[in-house]
């Protein structure tokens, strides 16, 4: 069972690849969303003081992530009792779910693709799908930064994090990641209604994404030299300011990214009509234009497929016994 855990995740893989999330199929993160909703709305009208809204935001995480296991589990445990193939099936299905390549590119091209066009109207409605940021203002270089910065950020939760944790938990502990980072990027955020109710599901983000983190910045390395871009750059970028984003992970494959391509990230943004400065990450050796979309894209699936090499290798050795 545990050599069928990487054919199941390399399968997963190029599902993923070929098809993404065909919006036919219901998909498992729109019911951890609205769960989110119902159970915040239920547990805000229990409580309302700082400690009772940090108290029930532990409580909510446990709820979901430790009920995503679970569930997944027990789905899994009841398929492959009726059938083995439906068990396989389901476990490819799910583990794809989790991981969001195809999903990232085709949103990003098509925001490369807009501004090649000279519609940047519509470059701003597509990249506010993918980022938090205000972006009704936005001039072509700002939807450049804004698309580049989130596919780099994402390399770590949308396909390094999910298949990590599929190596080591197959499809319960890959969705228990994805129902960690969904609470993160819902409820997460340190502003006056989230600080509180937020902040386990923040830390837990931190900390599941530590690892993974780390892990994305060495592969960009190694995807960085395989695309024939500068790998010593990539180390310097992390080493001096990888550190300096407010995100104890989200400041290295964007930094990493920003070393590869020769460029800087980082800079003024707006939430909700305030002004946020990000610390810019890697040196501007060249302005941002909008073929660095198609280039971080390309990044982003050699990091893909790093990722997943590197997973069956290391399950290969550990299953014939090297390091025993």
């Amino acid at each position: 069972m545990s050599m069928d855990i990487g054919a199941y995740i390399f399968i997963a893989c190029l599902v993923d690849l070929l098809v993404g999330d065909p919006r036919i199929i219901p998909h498992p993160v729109v019911l951890m969303g609205k769960t989110i909703e119902i159970l915040e709305g239920l547990l805000r009208r229990i409580t309302g003081s700082p400690a009772g809204l940090r108290a029930a935001g532990v409580f909510m995480v446990a709820i979901l992530v430790g009920g995503s296991w679970i569930l997944t589990y027990l789905l899994l445990l009841g398929a492959f009792q009726v059938n083995y193939w439906l068990g396989v099936v389901l476990t490819v299905w799910l583990i794809s779910t989790t991981i969001a390549a195809r999903g990232l590119a085709v949103a990003a091209k098509e925001i490369y693709n807009l501004l090649l066009a000279g519609n940047l109207t519509e470059a701003r409605r597509k990249v506010g799908w993918i980022v938090s940021r205000d972006t009704n203002n936005m001039n072509a270089k700002d939807v450049t930064r804004a698309t580049v910065e989130t596919v780099a950020e994402n390399i770590v939760d949308g396909i390094v994090a999910p298949v990590f944790y599929a190596f080591i938990g197959g499809a319960p502990l890959a969705m228990a990641y994805r129902a960690a980072n969904t609470l993160d990027s819902m409820v997460g955020y340190k502003n006056e209604k989230y600080i509180d109710f937020g902040m386990a599901s923040a830390r837990l983000d931190d900390l599941v994404n530590y690892i993974p983190a780390r892990l994305t910045g060495m592969l960009l390395l190694l995807a960085a030299f395989l695309t024939r871009k500068n790998p010593g750059r990539v180390i310097s970028a992390i080493l001096q300011d990888a550190s300096r984003h407010p995100s104890p992970n989200g400041g290295i494959p964007e930094a990493a990214v920003a070393g590869a391509l020769g460029i800087r990230l980082g800079g003024l943004n707006y939430y909700h009509g305030r002004e946020s400065f990000r610390p810019y990450l890697g040196k501007e050796l060249k302005p941002l234009e909008p073929y660095h979309i198609s280039q971080v894209v390309n990044l982003m699936y050699v990091t893909f497929g790093l990722m997943v090499v590197t997973g069956l290798l290391i399950m290969n050795i550990l299953h014939k016994g090297f390091f025993l």
